[in-house]
């Protein structure tokens, strides 16, 4: 997938809706291609790796989108859908693209774990209270997606990974208890510090789970000590087993992110 293409796709598709960019930049190219359509304060978010994975990778930037007005009308600091054109789901030149509000931030800085820890129960309070339709496997979906991906390119020793997923799944329903919508993908790198505090941003990946799971996101460790310190910093409202468990889906997960990244 060409990064300059896939930029001269959200440059064009701003156009035609009136927004002119002469200096895009590009914030991040990793899952997704992030670009900063300057002078224009916005923001495409174009599926990358994301696309390869996700099937349904429009529904996931929709969520996104929709999670993030329902916050903003919450009067929750958040990344908000752009005013400035209509903000997608668009699909263009085989691209599923998004445009968003650009925030002006300092890249270089980042919240520490505990600090983002210390701000998700504010988060969840208002999570609890979206209504929108919303996936119930989350990780698993992911973990399930990728393999099927890795193994239809032909990546060979895909077999412990298989038997580790049997493992996490026989004991998933355990771990899967005090459910609610999540930020899903909750890691500090996902906070933008502002002039005027922290901004959540990125509710792709949002689905209906266990807290634990969000907590997982910001444990650092895998281990009862990390867990267990992840559940005091958030103040309670989790078994340190279940985020326990969450990290070691979080980390089977992120193997085979690993291995995309490799392949593709």
């Amino acid at each position: 997938m060409s990064t300059s293409a896939a930029v001269r796709t959200a440059v064009s598709l701003a156009a035609a809706h009136g927004v002119v960019c002469v200096d895009p930049v590009v914030l991040k190219d990793g899952s997704n291609i992030i670009v900063h359509l300057r002078p224009a304060p916005v923001v495409a978010r174009i599926a990358a790796r994301t696309a390869l994975v996700r099937p349904s990778v429009a529904n996931h930037l929709a969520r996104d989108l929709s999670v993030s007005a329902f916050l903003a009308s919450r009067g929750v600091p958040v990344v908000t859908p752009s005013d400035e054109l209509p903000a997608g789901p668009h699909v263009a030149d085989g691209y599923v693209l998004t445009f968003s509000t650009y925030v002006p931030h300092d890249p270089a800085a980042e919240l520490t774990r505990p600090d983002v820890l210390k701000m998700l129960p504010d988060l969840h309070a208002e999570l609890r209270l979206y209504e929108g339709d919303l996936p119930t496997r989350g990780p698993l979906d992911d973990v399930d997606n990728t393999l099927a991906y890795l193994e239809s390119i032909g990546v060979p020793e895909l077999e412990p990974f298989y038997t580790r997923r049997a493992e996490l799944l026989a004991s998933w329903d355990v771990h899967y208890n005090d459910v609610q919508p999540l930020h899903g993908d909750s890691h500090y790198g996902n906070v933008l510090m502002t002039a005027d505090g922290p901004v959540w941003n990125d509710f792709e990946d949002t689905w209906r789970g266990p807290i634990a799971w969000d907590l997982a996101c910001l444990a650092g460790a895998v281990g009862t000590e990390a867990a267990q310190r992840a559940v005091e910093t958030y103040g309670g409202g989790a078994a340190p087993e279940d985020v326990e468990f969450h990290v070691e889906t979080r980390v089977l997960f992120g193997t085979l992110w690993g291995v995309l990244m490799e392949r593709t």
